[in-house]
């Protein structure tokens, strides 16, 4: 395990298992802060937690609390974070948080982050961060960390309320690897089809923790996206979903939403305009992506597969 930094605190169950090699599992807390709404965003949180632990892995899910980056809550804290306010963090944020001890959930951004300050390798999340419809030179600060730390990001693709087709050629112009889990196309957040092709396929879990630590060994320093389809049962197909979100898109640029605002106001938005279809095909995503993570994460701790010649 990495030296703890300055301003961190982890948990004592997440610190034994980085001790001993033990899988873990990094997840997000934007999701409870910004992302859903009372009594779910609780729920759901738990559930990821229980969905990892499942699975043979040890969630740490990251967030600001009390002027410390908490990398692991205690379920206490979970509930804290869930019914109190709380800023978004991502990369420029840390500090404001720390300072004036303002509680703050990490975007994937900030997550990476914190998870990488502490040897971290495997993160589960619903949908990144990229380039935005209202403006192209709206680019999440997801784009920099993805090109930046070596992690393996385990999502439902892009947020489909963004420009998919220009945060495809941003992680490509970064070297960013965009693996579709069992698919070749990358999915679309609530819809399994996008129409774009993935950089690469992998099939089980093994096949994707190789293909990171492949990727790393001969010096790359960005992160490896593993995309993973919504179930079909819960997706909502892109021809229901595309209007919704334009309709979506128009009022944020009527009302002069923009920054961090815009995606918990179009996600809001979606959830109202769907009626609350949305809301149910996330929580099936993130479910279905901290599963995926955790046997990932017990992948990364067996030794690479090699292959004779």
């Amino acid at each position: 395990m990495k030296p703890i930094p300055a301003h961190f605190r982890v948990l004592d169950e997440v610190q034994r298992a980085l001790t001993h090699d033990s899988p873990v599992v990094a997840l997000e807390s934007t999701v409870i802060t910004h992302g859903l709404p009372s009594p779910h965003n609780l729920r759901l949180a738990r559930d990821m937690e229980a969905g990892v632990r499942n699975r043979g892995a040890t969630p740490a899910t990251i967030a600001l609390l009390d002027g410390l980056v908490r990398v692991g809550l205690a379920d206490a804290e979970l509930e804290s974070l869930a019914n109190n306010s709380a800023i978004k963090v991502s990369l420029r944020d840390f500090a404001t948080s720390l300072t004036k001890k303002i509680n703050g959930g990490t975007t994937v951004a900030g997550t990476m982050f914190a998870a990488q300050q502490i040897g971290i390798k495997v993160f589960a999340t619903g949908g990144i961060g990229g380039v935005h419809k209202e403006s192209s030179f709206d680019i999440s600060t997801d784009m920099q960390a993805l090109a930046t730390i070596p992690m393996i990001v385990v999502c439902a693709g892009a947020k489909s309320i963004l420009d998919l087709p220009a945060t495809l050629e941003y992680l490509e112009t970064m070297g960013v690897p965009v693996l579709g889990y069992g698919t070749d196309e990358f999915p679309a957040f609530f819809s399994c089809h996008s129409g774009l092709k993935v950089s690469a396929r992998v099939d089980s879990p093994r096949e994707a923790a190789d293909f990171a630590r492949t990727h790393w060994d001969v010096g790359m320093r960005s992160a490896v996206l593993v995309c993973q389809p919504i179930s079909e049962a819960d997706e909502i197909p892109r021809e229901e979903i595309d209007s919704v979100e334009e309709q979506a898109s128009r009022e944020a640029v009527e009302k002069g939403i923009r920054g961090q605002a815009i995606t918990p106001f179009l996600l809001q938005r979606v959830n109202e305009l769907s009626s609350g279809r949305s809301m149910r095909a996330n929580i099936s995503f993130l479910l279905n992506n901290a599963g995926l993570a955790a046997e990932i994460a017990k992948s990364m701790t067996t030794p690479l597969k090699t292959h004779s010649v």
